[in-house]
């Protein structure tokens, strides 16, 4: 089953849209990167798990009218701007329901698994519906393996931040996420019968939209992190307040990108 009242960053909320924004700006480049590599064209048959809209519109502009992008989420309410041919958006739980359809030349989920109970099914799922020699992408954070907000820890401010980043940790394990979860993508896409596996890792520093990424983030667990005694209101204000002063170099747990074919 699907991870959805223990999710800290709730897709519903206001801040939601900045929050895909930021994600968008970080980490669009690196997965055309790799959709690029991966061989992608015209005429292709593509399932996009986890939809973003900026990734389903690059995918249709690939795949053109001759091809197919079947856009899946547990809420496609953010989808419908998307929602025209080559594109089909269709209500799926990837935890729980079986793929959209079979025969696909690709398949990517970014950031998706991760609210998945049961990956290893999820995967395994994900590699049926391939066609033999379709391609997968499959891209997750990996919190534990970097956990902190300012890697230059040199003064007050930058401690706030990885103090604060360890709170908004503890929340996430708190409510069942599995952070050391990127990490095992390679050994679960061979476990799931994928060959030509490989994998690597985009640890962005220093860039405004991590910035941005922190303020919105912040701004959505700031209730939790009070309420649990990670943090005071003082505390918050005075690192959002750091965070938009732009003199910290922030930024994000890696983000893992591992992929391979079906035989």
């Amino acid at each position: 089953m699907t991870r959805t009242d223990g999710y800290l960053l709730d897709h519903r909320q206001t801040a939601a849209a900045e929050h895909f924004s930021a994600f968008a700006a970080l980490f669009d480049p690196t997965t055309f990167r790799h959709l690029e590599a991966l061989g992608i064209g015209s005429g292709w048959r593509c399932w996009e798990v986890g939809a973003g809209t900026t990734v389903v519109s690059w995918l249709a502009k690939k795949v053109g009218p001759t091809g197919r992008v079947i856009a899946t989420d547990t809420d496609t309410s953010r989808l419908a701007s998307a929602a025209r041919p080559p594109v089909e958006v269709r209500a799926h739980d990837l935890g729980a329901q079986e793929p959209p359809g079979e025969g696909f030349d690709l398949v990517h989920a970014r950031l998706a698994l991760v609210h998945v109970t049961d990956r290893e099914q999820a995967l395994r799922s994900m590699a049926a519906s391939l066609r033999p020699g379709g391609r997968i992408l499959v891209e997750d954070a990996d919190p534990a393996l970097q956990p902190l907000l300012c890697p230059d820890e040199h003064g007050p401010e930058q401690q706030l931040a990885n103090r604060l980043r360890q709170g908004f940790r503890r929340l996430l394990t708190e409510r069942g996420t599995d952070l050391p979860c990127g990490r095992a993508l390679p050994r679960l896409l061979r476990d799931a019968g994928l060959t030509r596996v490989h994998a690597d890792a985009y640890f962005p520093l220093a860039s405004p939209a991590c910035a941005a990424l922190e303020s919105v983030t912040i701004r959505q667990i700031r209730d939790q992190l009070v309420t649990a005694g990670l943090a005071t209101d003082q505390d918050i204000d005075r690192h959002l307040e750091n965070v938009t002063s732009g003199a910290l170099d922030l930024t994000t747990a890696p983000m893992i990108s591992a992929w391979g074919r079906k035989q």
